[in-house]
């Protein structure tokens, strides 16, 4: 008999967190091309630079994918802010291009949004709730969003909030806890900003879920759990066996190392993609307890 052609899949940013989880799962089902720019992490991996119109296309072109899956982003919110031109190109007319590239070989795409479309000011936003940035990550994330709803004819756009798990050289928030209170260095975090933190090998899990139903329009995909960056933490030291001693709660306006302004509360609602999806979203527990277990 003969074997089932494997679908092809594209994943962009696969030197990054999530996007080198969901290529490292999806290789079990599909024909992967993992693309990056800065530096591989897959033996394999093609370099494509989403602000180049051309180089996008051509790769498609070249692997002609069914699906692409668009995580590649310039996520660091307060560089965004200083240096607005690098992030725009990235995160909005590098969306755009994946977007037209999309239509013109006939792909559905999957794009990576996030939480910080929304001011904050309400907290626990559906997918009705309409979005309102307040700093500049969030406008080019937003303007990536309207990209793939006008350009693609096939698209899902899925939202997600505070990404973290283990990556090979990149930092996130619960990397940052764990080594900052390994080396017994004191921390300050906020207690009065709230989020739903997403374990990246959990969401990748929900995306080629996702891909699978063929789920169209726009999900939020984040943890199941809203919860306070400075309770977050202290699940943190909890879990891995780290002093909480260490750790300061201050407000917001006491943080002087943020540039950029961030919403107060953030957090999202899943109903909509638990009723669509059997994969579950982790609580912030079971996420950093699962984290905990992969630790090599």
């Amino acid at each position: 008999m003969k074997a089932k052609r494997r679908e092809k899949i594209l994943i962009t940013g696969t030197s990054g967190l999530l996007g080198s989880k969901t290529a490292e799962l999806a290789r079990e089902h599909y024909k992967v091309l993992s693309t990056y720019n800065a530096k591989p992490l897959f033996q394999g991996s093609v370099k494509m630079d989403v602000t180049n119109e051309s180089e996008v296309l051509h790769v498609f072109r070249k692997f002609k994918p069914k699906i692409v899956v668009h995580t590649a982003a310039e996520t660091n919110v307060d560089k965004c802010e200083v240096d607005k031109e690098p992030a725009w190109k990235v995160n909005a007319i590098g969306t755009k291009n994946v977007a037209e590239a999309c239509n013109k070989i006939g792909a559905k795409v999957l794009y990576i949004s996030t939480d910080y479309v929304f001011d904050g000011e309400k907290g626990l936003y559906s997918e009705e709730d309409k979005p309102n940035p307040i700093n500049y990550y969030g406008i080019t994330k937003l303007e990536g969003e309207k990209y793939i709803m006008n350009l693609c004819k096939d698209y899902t756009i899925a939202r997600t909030s505070v990404l973290y798990g283990w990556h090979p050289w990149k930092s996130n928030f619960v990397k940052w806890v764990i080594e900052s209170l390994r080396n017994g260095k004191q921390i300050s975090v906020v207690n009065d900003h709230f989020n739903s933190p997403t374990l990246a090998d959990n969401l990748a899990e929900i995306l080629l879920e996702i891909v699978k139903k063929d789920l169209k329009g726009l999900y939020h995909t984040s943890g199941s759990e809203r919860i306070n960056r400075f309770d977050f933490t202290l699940k943190i030291a909890e879990i891995f066996d780290l002093d909480s001693s260490l750790i300061r709660p201050i407000k917001m306006s006491e943080l002087k190392a943020w540039v950029a302004r961030r919403p107060r509360d953030s957090s999202l609602r899943i109903d909509k993609v638990r009723r669509e999806l059997k994969t579950k979203l982790l609580s912030a527990t079971e996420g950093l307890n699962k984290m905990r277990e992969m630790e090599k």
